[in-house]
């Protein structure tokens, strides 16, 4: 059966989110709704509804001139076979030394990689972005330097890809938190299925803010991947929570929010290390100061 989207654009957050609650009273109702912010900006923010039946273009029309946004852009989704459609897609990809790769390509691990099995699902970090490739690198690079970091934590982990990494190239206990219980429950199901358990442990957690974290600081190296506001935000608890001559990593960065980044963190007491960009993405590796 096929489905519809539509979708539509407007200013504010709030108009937003207004919008978006009186979607949900459409008939037929749609079958979810959902709001972002165009990271431009712009303060432009879309709007989406996505609906089992053909959604009422009347309703839509009127809901968009009232709220002052766009008219609809309403699509039918075809019924695809999306397991295999994600599978055809998603190639392996390398990373310095690590191999991410999905269950059906296992037959390309190469001899000298460390492999990173992650399978497609409702988690950010497959490897195919950017920003989680650049995270890779720099952990690649770190790890090449020889500087010992068995004290890490990945923040805003997703699959746990970044922790399980760690855990391939250093001894130790690695800490992956993400504030989504669905994340967190897929990235255990990925410990397990590299071999991990014991080595990464993974609790839901909003930023720093978990026993488990408190406990294990200061740390020698943290990942966070996620967004420039959030890392804006945790600038100085995270550079509390590292050692002297620790590392973080971060990204989540348009190429464009970069320096506003650096420049928080530099403040908070750390020196920029290496600055790595892979298309709209940069990736930043910082040391804390001695």
């Amino acid at each position: 059966m096929p489905t519809y989207t539509a979708l539509t654009t407007l200013q504010g957050q709030a108009s937003a989110e207004a919008l978006a609650d009186a979607l949900d009273d459409l008939t037929p109702e749609p079958m979810g709704v959902g709001t972002f912010e165009i990271e431009d900006g712009s303060g432009t923010w879309e709007v989406g509804g996505y609906f089992e039946d053909e959604p009422d273009t009347i309703g839509l029309a009127l809901l968009a001139q009232v709220h002052g946004a766009r008219p609809f852009a309403i699509s039918q989704v075809p019924e695809t076979d999306w397991v295999a459609h994600v599978k055809r897609e998603l190639t392996p990809v390398s990373a310095g030394r690590f191999f991410v790769y999905g269950s059906h390509d296992a037959d390309k691990v190469p001899a000298d990689a460390e492999p990173l099995l992650i399978e497609a699902a409702m988690a950010f970090g497959t490897g195919h972005h950017g920003t989680t490739q650049g995270c890779l690198r720099a952990l690649d690079r770190l790890a090449t330097a020889g500087a010992p970091h068995a004290s890490v934590a990945d923040i805003g982990c997703g699959t746990a890809v970044l922790a399980m990494g760690a855990a391939r190239v250093w001894p130790g206990v690695m800490l992956a938190s993400d504030i989504d219980p669905v994340a967190v429950d897929v990235a255990k199901v990925n410990v397990a299925a590299n071999d991990l358990e014991g080595r990464v442990q993974c609790i839901v957690a909003t930023g720093l803010d978990h026993p488990d974290l408190v406990a294990a600081a200061p740390f020698d190296l943290i990942f966070a991947n996620i967004l420039k506001g959030p890392l804006i935000d945790l600038a100085p608890g995270m550079t509390a929570a590292l050692r002297a001559g620790g590392h973080a990593i971060l990204s989540g960065l348009l190429n464009e929010q970069a320096d506003e980044v650096i420049d928080v963190y530099t403040r908070a007491g750390n020196s920029l290390v290496n600055a790595e960009v892979i298309g709209d993405w940069t990736t930043l590796t910082l040391q804390k100061s001695v």
